[in-house]
């Protein structure tokens, strides 16, 4: 957040008008409504600029990344002290402390299965044993019966613990199984956005540093909804989720192969692989023309939503070239398209 001052009330130089003016900017810069929620984060932001929230709000726009309805609900929305930043920092931290649990249970796994194979060798050592010994209480005559008896019966109580032994090892091998399973689970779902089911922001770009790694040719698209606000005022959050759903579906037909994500709030992001920015356009504005071709209607009265469209900005990615510039390229491509009239796809030639 470099550029940022504290605001002092008996310092003219911060006057409200100033103070009001420094919070229009930050948040026309990111694209936020200037709703009650918003102008109060952005208020706490700048009136701190060294706190916890400016931290972690300089560590989610690094290189000029802009925040979404989501981030600033995620850290805390309009409170500035400690816990705002709590929740992003909270969900690393529970990230990193699964991947270090899964490692954990994956050795125990590792070495309770190594037990189990020990305990079965062990297991037909002493019933191979126990068989000699009846074979030997036979010949043995009555002298040597008596001594042989008492070490059968040692062997065949040894066989009998470590028969259990065995089922147990089994119970626990089955266990960690079961948990190794969930953390995967867990991690999963970790990258993965709850409404719509695709990859969120985090896995998007993690897939982006994999891919660039890779050296294979990289698209990047940044398209979001049209007036969603308006849709979510006239008729209700819980309608505009499912036009959210419905147009998250319309992406992944549309570009299956490549990765759909949703972003954040209303804006999704798709990585296109081994196709070229002309391809990844063409692609992107056929499930454009899907999403404006669908006619939406409310399941209660079926009274029609009007219209729903998407604009969209894609751009290749260079060689080397880090995901801070290529999304701020696609971004600025969005913005062309909203600029003029919206429901297109604008790339960079």
């Amino acid at each position: 957040m470099a550029g940022l001052k504290a605001v002092s009330g008996n310092d003219a130089a911060y006057s409200a008008a100033c103070l009001f003016d420094r919070i229009g900017e930050f948040l026309h810069a990111h694209r936020l409504d200037p709703d009650p929620g918003n102008y109060a984060f952005a208020y706490h932001l700048i009136a701190a600029p060294e706190g916890p929230l400016a931290r972690a709000v300089a560590e989610l726009t690094d290189g000029g990344v802009r925040l979404t309805r989501r981030d600033i609900e995620s850290l805390g929305g309009t409170q500035s002290d400690e816990k705002s930043a709590g929740p992003a920092i909270v969900q690393r931290k529970t990230e990193g402390l699964v991947a270090q649990t899964q490692m954990q249970v994956e050795g125990f796994e590792d070495m309770v299965q190594a037990m189990r194979v020990e305990a079965q060798g062990f297991g037909r050592d002493l019933a191979e044993s126990a068989a000699a010994i009846d074979r030997s209480r036979s010949d043995a005559g009555i002298g040597g019966a008596p001594m042989l008896d008492n070490v059968a019966r040692i062997t065949a109580g040894m066989l009998e613990r470590v028969r259990v032994a065995e089922t147990r090892l089994d119970a626990a091998t089955r266990e960690a199984a079961e948990l190794r399973t969930k953390l995967e689970e867990a991690r999963d779902n970790a990258r993965r956005d709850p409404l719509t089911d695709l990859p969120n922001r985090r896995a998007f770009e993690e897939a982006f540093a994999a891919q660039t790694a890779s050296g294979e040719l990289i698209c990047v698209a940044i398209c979001d909804v049209d007036h969603f606000k308006s849709v979510n005022d006239r008729f209700g959050h819980a309608v505009g989720d499912r036009v959210l759903k419905a147009i998250a579906e319309a992406l992944t037909q549309s570009c299956q192969g490549h990765l759909v994500a949703r972003y954040g709030g209303e804006e999704f992001a798709i990585l296109f692989t081994g196709i070229s920015r002309g391809a990844a356009r063409a692609t992107l504005d056929h499930a454009r023309s899907i999403v404006a071709a669908k006619r939406y209607r409310l399941r209660d009265s079926d009274e029609p939503l009007g219209a729903i469209t998407i604009s969209g900005g894609v751009t290749l990615a260079g060689t080397r070239e880090d995901y801070a510039t290529v999304y701020q390229r696609a971004d600025a491509l969005l913005y062309d398209a909203k600029s003029a009239g919206r429901n297109r796809i604008c790339y960079d030639k």
